[in-house]
This record gives structure tokens, sequence and C-alpha cells, in this order.
């Protein structure tokens, strides 16, 4: 029987990591063209590195919008913030909503006291669609639930159309 020629491939040397490449450049780099990438398409504004307050955003609550009957819902996410730490501006085409959010865990086990704080600013412009009556509008916050109503824009009247072939 014939002996069967196998090739290896070399066994590879791993190789130190310079400053210059070390994987936490690496991932800045990566974050800073998300960020661009974000503003470039105005999906970013209001929580990518915006100054308020002279301070940098550091989160962006979630936010649903959502249209029931004839109001337009806005429902904004703010776990552990109370009302008097927001504000919301409406405007004729938009809603602008900041504030800040401070949290303070405390906890004491085995005689060690540790403290841990937590800071951050959000803003958040969202675009309102046209014919949207702002003057209307009206928020409650509940449960860490921010919510925003206002009569809807008055839906345009569409009709079915067939597509022909070719």
């Amino acid at each position: 029987m014939a002996a069967k020629e196998v090739n290896v491939a070399p066994a590879v040397t791993p190789q130190p990591i310079s400053a210059a490449i070390s994987p936490f450049r690496a991932i800045e780099r990566l974050a800073n063209e998300f960020t661009r990438a974000f503003d470039d398409f105005a999906v970013g504004r209001g929580w990518t590195r915006m100054p308020v307050s002279g301070e940098l955003v550091t989160w962006a609550p979630r936010v649903d919008i959502t249209q029931h009957n004839d109001d337009l819902i806005v429902r904004v996410d703010l776990p552990g913030m109370a009302k008097d730490d927001v504000k919301v501006n409406v405007s004729e085409g938009s809603i602008t909503i900041h504030g800040e959010r401070h949290r303070t865990q405390e906890e004491e086990r085995d005689g060690v006291y540790r403290c841990e704080r937590s800071y951050g600013a959000f803003y958040r412009t969202i675009e309102l669609p046209a014919g949207s009556v702002t003057d209307q509008a009206k928020a409650s916050f509940s449960n860490g639930v921010l919510e925003i109503r206002m009569p809807a824009a008055p839906a345009a009247k569409g009709r079915p159309i067939e597509i022909a072939a070719g």
C-alpha cells in the first residue's frame, strides 16, 4: 500500500500585542465609528455624546410611539426616576425630553460598607408626524413611565391599486 502524503499547516506563533493595536484601542475606534455613523443618519441625535448642561449624555431611555384610536401616544421608560427629574417640551413638530438620573446603592455586609453611585443625563428629541395637534398634548408620569398623549394627525385616505405585470 502506498504511503499518503499529509500536509500540515505550520503552527501559528502568537505575536505580542503592541500598544498601538491593543484590543481596547480597537474597541474605542469601533465605538467612535458607530457614533459617527449614527450621527450621520440623525439616529444618534439626543443620545450620542450631545452636551446637556455641560455634561455628556451617557444613556438613552427607551421610547415607544403608537397611535391608538385618534391619539398619538409616546411612552418613555425612565426606571428609578422621579417626575421632577424630567422636563418635557412640545413644539410644533417635535417633543424634547431631557433629564438626569441619580442612583445610589448602599450595602453593608460583614462589616464592609459599599456605596455605588451612578449619574446619567439624557436628551431625546422625537419628531412628530405632520398635522399632530401639539397644543393639546398632556403628559403623565407613573411607575417610571412617562406618557405623552395628543390627538394624532388625521390619517391620509388611500385606495388600493392593482399592480400590472411587466
